[in-house]
């Protein structure tokens, strides 16, 4: 049993936890943030973003740094703690938080705990992610206007991205292991109708060679087993892998509604099944994951918090 309970405990440092501890503090909850690696976490890897309002062109460490600056000011707590469970007395309703050097106990609980993009697996692909190498069209597609870029995948997701990429590259190529897509009927046909979207069916990315950039890349036709390279110029071409996203829910699981997919359920309130216990961010099931809508929830998420513990919220 700690001495202690706070008002919430906040997990994860992400732009949606950040987020929480400022409108927590501005509340006055006696709150701490958990986070188990490094603060930000997909967002630090991102070299440049263009669709946060008011900071054009920032840089994803820079502003998460902005928004830990600001929620220290604030007067946060944050402790980087990695939690390895999350559990809730069924009699007091107290939530006891385990960390690898402390255990913390709160009567509210904002879960950002975020979702990570799943990895084709091509040699390269981890050296770079971030230097031609993304995970979301829609957050970095404006980087590669009139550019040629790869889309590695098959399914709705791909097809989609495809589409919305093909608005802005000069051509769009989508890399499908099998002989077919996963999409529906009707993204196919938009795909197939477009004059700048080529389908390279049974083919697999291997590897990608480059220097400060990629600029060569090797496949595998899978019908023959053959492999070959193209190389361009570097920085003339960009690879999108989205072969889908996992929530890391890992921790609700028990405590939770998550859907088929994993992702917690909530209400407009960040609110889940559990009294008090609320997640912000991409871990929840929602259509747009953003650092804008990421920061939002987390707004909304400390903001109910209060309210459930009968505190005066910001109107």
């Amino acid at each position: 049993m700690c001495e202690h309970v706070h008002d919430l405990v906040i997990v994860g440092g992400g732009p949606a936890g950040l987020s929480a501890a400022i409108y927590a503090s501005r509340s006055l909850l006696d709150a701490v943030t958990l986070e188990r690696e490094a603060l930000g976490g997909q967002v630090i890897l991102t070299s440049e973003i263009d669709n946060y309002p008011g900071v054009p062109h920032a840089d994803g460490f820079s502003l998460v740094d902005a928004m830990r600056t600001q929620a220290e000011e604030l007067g946060a707590t944050i402790v980087m703690d990695p939690v390895s469970a999350i559990e809730r007395d069924p009699v007091s309703g107290v939530f006891h938080v385990s960390g690898a050097t402390a255990a913390y106990e709160a009567k509210a609980v904002v879960a950002a705990l975020g979702a990570r993009p799943r990895v084709a697996g091509f040699k390269g692909e981890t050296d770079f992610t971030g230097r031609g190498v993304s995970y979301c069209a829609t957050c970095d597609g404006m980087f590669y206007r009139n550019k040629h870029v790869f889309v590695i995948g098959g399914g709705n997701s791909a097809a989609e991205e495809a589409l919305f990429l093909s608005r802005l590259a000069s051509t769009v190529t989508m890399v499908v292991r099998k002989d077919h897509l996963r999409a529906q009927k009707a993204l196919l046909a938009e795909l197939e109708a477009s004059e700048r979207v080529e389908i390279s069916y049974e083919t697999s990315l291997l590897e990608v060679f480059g220097d400060a950039l990629p600029h060569t890349l090797r496949f595998r036709d899978n019908r023959s087993g053959k492999t070959y390279e193209e190389t361009y110029e570097e920085g003339s071409f960009g690879i999108f892998v989205l072969v889908g996203r996992e929530p890391q829910t890992e921790l609700l699981r028990g405590l939770v509604e998550l859907d088929e997919s994993g992702y917690a359920v909530t209400d407009e309130r960040m609110a889940t099944s559990t009294p008090g216990l609320f997640v912000a961010g991409d871990a929840r099931r929602k259509p747009l994951r953003q650092i804008v809508t990421a920061v939002s929830d987390g707004a909304v998420a400390a903001t109910s918090a209060a309210a459930y513990l009968g505190l005066p919220v910001e109107g």
